[in-house]
C-alpha cells in the first residue's frame, strides 16, 4: 500500500487541555489518521489515556483513529478500545505470548489489526502473522515518551519488513523521532505511514508543519 505517504499526527504531543480542539485542529490542517498513544506505565514507562478519552474525542473527527497499543497486558481491554471509536488497533508483539489470538480478537470486533515492533524486536517475530494484519508499526525509537532522537538503525528494519510485506494490502508505519529528514529517510526506505509529534505540534500552524512533512518526501 505504497499510495502517501499518510501523515498521522500523534495526540501525544498535543495540548491535554483541549485535545478535542486539537483534533479538529490537525483533522482540518490535513492529516490523514489520528495516531492516538496508549502507554499502561507497565508495559512503558508512561502513563497517558483510555478509551474512555477516545470515546469522548471520536465526535471531533471523522478521520481515522489511528490506535497504538502500548499496554499488556492487552486482550482484556480490546473491546473496550474497539467500542470507544478505534479504527485501527495496533498491539505490541512484546506483549504477550498470543499475538495471533489478539490479532483475531482485533478482526472479530470489525477493526483493522496491527502489530507493532519495538527497536530491539527482530522483524521475523511478525513473519508468521503477515496474513492476519493491516498495518505494521515500526518503532525508531524505544516506546514511552515523545521529543526522542530517531535511532538510524531501525531503517534497515523498514526496508526488509517492506521486503516481507511484498504485494500484501499492508501499510507500513514508522514512530518515533519523526522530521523532514528522517520523514524522507523514512519513506526511502519503504514506509508509507509516518507518526509525527513534535514536528506537527511545535508550532501553532498544523496546516505548514504536515504540509512540510509531505514536501520533505
Amino acid at each position: 500500500m505504497m499510495a502517501g505517504p499518510k501523515i498521522a499526527p500523534s495526540i501525544l504531543s498535543a495540548d491535554f487541555a483541549k485535545l478535542g480542539e486539537e483534533v479538529r485542529a490537525i483533522d482540518a490542517a490535513g492529516c490523514d489518521w489520528i495516531h492516538i498513544d496508549v502507554m499502561d506505565g507497565h508495559f512503558v514507562p508512561n502513563l497517558t489515556i483510555g478509551p474512555g478519552v477516545i470515546k469522548a474525542i471520536r465526535p471531533h473527527s471523522r478521520k481515522v483513529f489511528d490506535v497504538h497499543l502500548m499496554i499488556a497486558p492487552v486482550d482484556p481491554y480490546l473491546q473496550a478500545f474497539a467500542e470507544a471509536g478505534s479504527d485501527i488497533i495496533t498491539v505490541h508483539a512484546e506483549a504477550g505470548p498470543h499475538l495471533d489470538r489478539s490479532l483475531q480478537v482485533i478482526r472479530g470486533l470489525g477493526k483493522k489489526a496491527g502489530v507493532s515492533i519495538n527497536p530491539g524486536t527482530p522483524e521475523t517475530a511478525i513473519a508468521h502473522v503477515l496474513d492476519k494484519i493491516d498495518l505494521v508499526l515500526v518503532m525508531t525509537v524505544n516506546p514511552g515518551f515523545g521529543g526522542q532522537t530517531f535511532i538510524a538503525s531501525q531503517l534497515e528494519k523498514i526496508r526488509r519488513v517492506r521486503a516481507m510485506i511484498g504485494d500484501r494490502p499492508i501499510d507500513l508505519e514508522v514512530d518515533g523521532g519523526i522530521n523532514r529528514d528522517t520523514a524522507k529517510q523514512a519513506i526511502g526506505a519503504g514506509a508509507n505511514v509516518l507518526v509525527a509529534g513534535n514536528a506537527v505540534f511545535s508550532s501553532k500552524d498544523y496546516a505548514a508543519n504536515i504540509a512540510a512533512l509531505r514536501s520533505a518526501v
